[in-house]
């Protein structure tokens, strides 16, 4: 097995990965709170995880996925209530928050197969988690951490001295976003909720030793990890804004409730940003994962989420989406010319080791990448003759595994329909020896991400940058 280090964000350092169970990793990543369909950002964490699954898989480890679903929270309660103003017909009627709940994350499920990925191993619903969560909270107050204040449980933060240590904050400079919401009830300010009380325009709740009520945001995750990974698992994942407080929170609780730290190695992934802002429901400038998976295919999809390193942004733009379109279809236009289903050249494995050891590195899917394309590179200079298993072997784990040879023109025309009908206009203008024409049409194509290749059955249209 290859050495594998991934940034702690506790530590801010580069950690080897040393399994708490020998040959068997165990992952914890945060999911939507489903309140509206998902959006390219929230695929972002989903598509990482399920790659670093498949390459821990690949080095011979057993990887166990456990991407959680919130399903109770107070963005389904807002979501849910009627809204006279709202033009959607459905929004002025409102529906029930379980019913709203349980239609996104049906939808959620659906979005995220689009994706080609799989299923992670477990995804554990908030509601179908509450004997754990309460027990959790129970614990929690025995040990004199939290505290019941009028049906609410607040934790007390000060009573955890490492707290911060995660998120790297001091902690008199912290607000837990709550608002004024319980502040009355709150011995100090900085303390959040484990249990809110029910209100009379909530309409899911559950009976609890605090009385009738819903839990907390926070307390959900460290309940259903535990249950499902238990304490000192070896990798928690999520989007680094989750980082305060929601993460945060997590590992105080565990520590408090457990003595010991809930995961080993803390992975945050950056945020997708459009027009230079995060990507967000409360900005306006979503794009809804169903809908650029319609727009661009699911290949395309996968790699533009795979093009940059996890910890950093991702810029989201048209550009950058019809860029990994023509990263896919110069694959695809290599896989035309090699060998289907027979092994690669012994002295090709260079890059093949190279992109794997990128990937131990701190999951560098970029680097991974450009070791991949100077394989293809390679392997278009050889011509006939070379073996696409060096190639599938890599597409295999950044979950590109199926993708078919491009098929010349047919398969040009299903891509970009304009492509072939410029083609045969530079052909007849050549024909009639007008190279300035012919000219400013290969550039043309050019533009659009295509090459002309003059072969011995005539011209065909490649993707651009391949040579």
């Amino acid at each position: 097995m290859r050495e594998i280090r991934l940034h702690d964000t506790r530590s801010g350092e580069l950690l080897q990965l040393r399994p708490r169970d020998p040959g068997r990793v165990s992952i914890y990543a945060c999911g939507p709170t489903v309140y509206s369909r998902i959006h390219i950002g929230n695929a972002r964490p989903f598509v990482i995880f399920s790659l670093l699954k498949r390459f821990l898989e690949h080095e011979g480890y057993e990887a166990t996925l456990v991407v959680n679903v919130t399903d109770v929270n107070d963005k389904i309660y807002d979501a849910a209530r009627a809204d006279p103003s709202s033009p959607d017909p459905a929004r002025r009627a409102g529906i029930s928050s379980g019913d709203l709940a349980a239609e996104m994350t049906l939808d959620y499920v659906r979005d995220t197969n689009a994706l080609g990925l799989g299923r992670p191993d477990h995804e554990p619903l908030a509601s179908q988690t509450m004997g754990p969560i309460i027990d959790y909270i129970s614990d929690l107050i025995d040990s004199g951490h939290a505290y019941e204040s009028d049906g609410d449980v607040f934790f007390a933060v000060r009573s955890d001295a490492a707290y911060g240590s995660l998120s790297h904050r001091r902690v008199d400079d912290m607000d837990q976003g709550e608002g004024l919401e319980g502040a009355e009830r709150k011995r100090d300010p900085l303390d959040f909720a484990l249990w809110k009380a029910h209100k009379p325009d909530e309409d899911t709740f559950w009976e609890s030793p605090w009385g009738a009520g819903r839990p907390g945001w926070h307390i959900e995750c460290s309940a259903m990890a535990e249950s499902l990974l238990g304490v000192g698992f070896d990798i928690h994942g999520g989007g680094s804004d989750l980082l305060f407080p929601h993460h945060e929170n997590e590992a105080a609780q565990t520590r408090a409730a457990r003595g010991s730290e809930l995961a080993r190695i803390w992975m945050h992934n950056g945020m997708i940003q459009a027009t230079g802002e995060k990507m967000a429901k409360s900005v306006g400038n979503i794009a809804a994962l169903h809908e650029v998976i319609e727009s661009h295919g699911r290949d395309a999809v996968v790699m533009y989420l795979a093009s940059g390193h996890y910890r950093q942004p991702l810029a989201f733009s048209p550009s950058e989406l019809a860029d990994a379109e023509r990263r896919v279809q110069r694959i695809r236009e290599a896989l035309r010319r090699l060998d289907a289903g027979q092994p690669s050249p012994p002295d090709m494995v260079h890059h093949v080791e190279a992109f794997f050891d990128a990937l131990a590195d701190d999951f560098n899917t970029p680097a991974a990448l450009a070791s991949l394309f100077e394989w293809v590179r390679e392997a278009n200079r050889r011509g006939a003759g070379v073996g696409d298993g060096g190639l599938r072997e890599m597409l295999a784990v950044l979950g590109l595994g199926e993708l078919t040879p491009l098929r010349a023109a047919a398969d040009v025309a299903s891509i970009d329909p304009g492509a072939p009908l410029l083609l045969a206009r530079r052909e007849r203008a050549r024909e009639r020896r007008d190279f300035q024409t012919a000219d400013r049409i290969r550039e043309e194509l050019r533009v659009r991400g295509w090459e002309i290749r003059d072969g011995s059955e005539g011209p065909e249209l490649i993707p651009a940058g391949d040579s």
